[in-house]
């Protein structure tokens, strides 16, 4: 039994340091576009605490959803982040599970590049939106008569850059149009229903949005325009960046040899191998595979072998 654990455990590390390896070099050819991507994710956060500034406490808008479904409270407001936190860490560690199974259909560092264009092009979209017209928040720290409800001149630009988090981030007011928690939660799902394998935690993961939506209005936290847009615009916005997307790799046909660059022993030993092709009268292109005859220490193609018989035989 400890034999049996020692050697799972050796093969277990040395798959983990095999995928670290592959994913540092696809890290090197694609930092700069997750930088990006972070950077974004900053200036998205930044956009969301200057609305607040600007923000004006006001009667709450009439609203379907309200009269639809019960309130929870603030004691019971916790529900809806605490879903929205389960299907964010799913998400994260789903994308890291290559580095530990043996079967495996993404690269990580590709998949991420792919989700940031996502949130990124939904969030610059939430940003022009709810900056368009500012909405009275219905959440209960937006609400006429709470401190937090309109936030003072900042003393300092620094202020403003470090966006108070995570308070700032939880207790924010103003960026209502459209639902950021529903930007996350439908990128990643729609990310899972496509690259994902297990068809049970598909159908679950999507249920789970849907239970989302619902608490995100029953808490208040967002009108119910905030969520139903949201459905939609990310829904499009995925699935029209997904078609001008080159489409990720398969791993389950191998390629990773396409995607990692050769290391200069690996040129080298390809060159040679191409230099030696050359002078034994074979061409490195496939499709140049004729058949040829040495005459006199010289090779022919088999296109003059004709000429050559009729030379030798004095016609």
């Amino acid at each position: 039994m400890t034999l049996y654990i020692g050697r799972e455990s050796s093969k277990l590390w040395k798959r983990i340091c095999a995928e670290v390896i592959t994913e540092i070099n696809l890290l090197a050819a694609n930092w700069k576009y997750l930088l990006a991507g972070l950077v974004c994710q900053y200036i998205h956060g930044l956009a969301a605490r200057g609305v607040h500034y600007i923000h004006r406490p006001g009667p709450t808008l009439q609203d379907a959803g309200f009269f639809l479904l019960p309130e929870l409270g603030q004691d019971r407001a916790y529900i809806s982040e605490t879903l929205f936190s389960f299907i964010f860490l799913s998400f994260v560690l789903w994308t890291f599970h290559p580095f530990i199974f043996k079967s495996k259909k993404i690269y990580t560092v590709l998949l991420w590049c792919r989700v940031l264009a996502f949130l990124v092009a939904s969030q610059f979209l939430r940003i022009i939106t709810f900056y368009s017209t500012q909405l009275p928040g219905p959440n209960y720290h937006c609400r006429e008569g709470s401190k937090l409800a309109r936030l003072p001149p900042p003393d300092s630009v620094f202020e403003v850059l470090l966006i108070n988090f995570p308070r700032g981030v939880l207790y924010g007011c103003g960026d209502l149009i459209f639902s950021s928690h529903m930007i996350f939660s439908l990128v990643f799902v729609r990310t899972y229903q496509k690259y994902g394998t297990q068809r049970f935690i598909k159908q679950l993961a999507w249920l789970l949005v849907v239970i989302q939506s619902f608490l995100i209005v029953a808490s208040r936290k967002h009108y119910t325009v905030d969520v139903v847009v949201a459905w939609y615009t990310v829904n499009l916005v995925v699935f029209f960046i997904d078609k001008k997307l080159a489409e990720l790799p398969d791993r389950t046909n191998g390629a990773a040899s396409l995607l990692l660059p050769l290391s200069t022993k690996d040129k080298d030993s390809k060159t040679k191998e191409e230099n030696h092709k050359l002078l034994n009268g074979i061409s490195g292109d496939p499709a140049d595979r004729r058949q040829r005859t040495q005459v006199n220490g010289k090779t022919l193609d088999d296109v003059n072998t004709v000429h050559v018989d009729a030379t030798m035989n004095g016609a």
